[in-house]
Formats: structure tokens, sequence, C-alpha cells
């Protein structure tokens, strides 16, 4: 027997969440329970939980963000929360960044055969992209990282008075508490914990939302930001 068939039939919640875009999140899932696993990218173990765990928890993430934004699905490994994000709001554009090169190709793939025609694929960390990428609305991750950590990643991507958007567990409250101060360096003006999914999933999805003012990352990143400007404008010039 394969990965790919022990993969349970899609709960009636997927159908709800995403509408005709249903048949796409069943091939991703099949995916994700063969070459996914075959690839390193998920546990075998997860298989028989992926729709409630993984594809409807990230799925709902879509409550809270906002119509028509740019979003950087930081750290976003085999696709969570970035692909089941994009299958259920096409009217929002998606970078899925990801350092490993297996990653991004399996990434790419899935993005190719599913027609995300509004999603990108990017190699690289979050610290490396900083000036080459365009500055996004929203940030999100998965998994990735402490918050702390992961803020000093995923603000700095952000536009003046974006938000950073990271599904978390039990562990939120406390991250947060953590991650005040560096977090108020970074330039964050307002922070919150979320929960999303009511009827969809049990229990809720849990989302820390960190909102930041007009300088994302601060002082240190507002100057390095300046820096990358200057050199991507005198490598247009050339």
């Amino acid at each position: 027997m394969t990965e790919a068939a022990e993969l349970p039939p899609a709960p009636e919640q997927a159908r709800e969440v995403f509408g005709d875009r249903f048949d796409d999140a069943v091939r991703y899932a099949e995916l994700l329970a063969d070459a996914g696993v075959q690839r390193g990218l998920i546990g075998p173990r997860e298989v028989p939980r992926l729709w409630e765990r993984h594809l409807l928890n990230c799925a709902v993430l879509s409550e809270v963000v906002p119509d028509g934004v740019t979003v950087c699905d930081v750290g976003s490994g085999a696709g969570l929360p970035g692909i089941p994000l994009a299958l259920v709001r096409e009217d929002i554009k998606i970078t899925l960044l990801e350092p490993l090169l297996r990653r991004t190709n399996f990434l790419t793939e899935v993005v190719e055969l599913l027609g995300l025609d509004h999603v990108t694929v990017v190699r690289g960390r979050a610290e490396e992209v900083m000036g080459k990428l365009q500055p996004v609305h929203v940030v999100t991750a998965r998994a990735v990282a402490p918050l702390e950590r992961l803020a000093t990643w995923g603000i700095p991507l952000l536009r003046p008075y974006g938000e950073m958007l990271a599904l978390k567990g039990d562990t939120a409250e406390e991250e947060l508490k953590s991650a005040a101060t560096v977090l108020s360096k970074l330039g964050a003006v307002g922070t919150s914990i979320l929960q999303v999914g009511e009827g969809i999933v049990d229990p809720l999805s849990t989302v820390v939302r960190v909102e930041v003012g007009e300088s994302p990352g601060g002082v240190r990143f507002a100057a390095k930001r300046a820096k990358a400007a200057r050199t991507g404008r005198t490598r247009r010039r050339r």
C-alpha cells in the first residue's frame, strides 16, 4: 500500500472552504501524501490527518487576510499555508519563499499543475531577499520558528502598515509575551491573537497578528532597505 492510499476522503468542510477549487485541493492533498512523503517534505504519520491538521487549518487563515493584497509565505516548505490560501483566495498575489531546492522544486510543480497563476515560487531566505522582493502587505508563516525569531525574518519584508500572520498552537500567548521587546524594536505597533475556522476546524486555528507602523523592521532594516534600493537602481542604469 502506498502512502497516497492512506489519505482519507476529503471532509465535507473542504467542499465548503475550497468551493470551485475543491478538485485542486484534493489533488494537492494527494501530492502531499505521495510525492511530499517520498521527498521528505511531510512525515508519513501526517497523511491520515492532512485535511484537518494541514489543509483546512491553513485555508481558514483566509478569514483574516484582507482583499486584494500581496502576501509572502515565509519558509513555505511543502506549501503550507501558502497553497491552501492560494486555492481559496484568487484575489491575492502570493510569493512562496523557501530556501531548500527540493522544496522549491515541489512547490513549482504544484503551482504549475494546479494552474495557480497568482502564485510565484522564490528560492531564498528572508534575510537574503530583502530589497530584491517588493515589500508585501502580509507575511504568513506556519511552523517555521518561534515568534521572536520569525519576526526578524518576516517583518522586514512588509510594506509600511502591513501585518504578519503566524499560525501558532497552544504556545501563541507565551511566544507573544517573549517576543514583545523584539517586536517593538522591529516597528510593531499592535499585536493580537485570533481564532479562525469556526465550523470548519476543531480546535480552531490560532493566528498571531503583528501589525507594523511606517518602518517595518525598525531603523536597522530601514537602512538595509535603502541600501538595497540604491543597489537595485544602479544595476538598472547599467
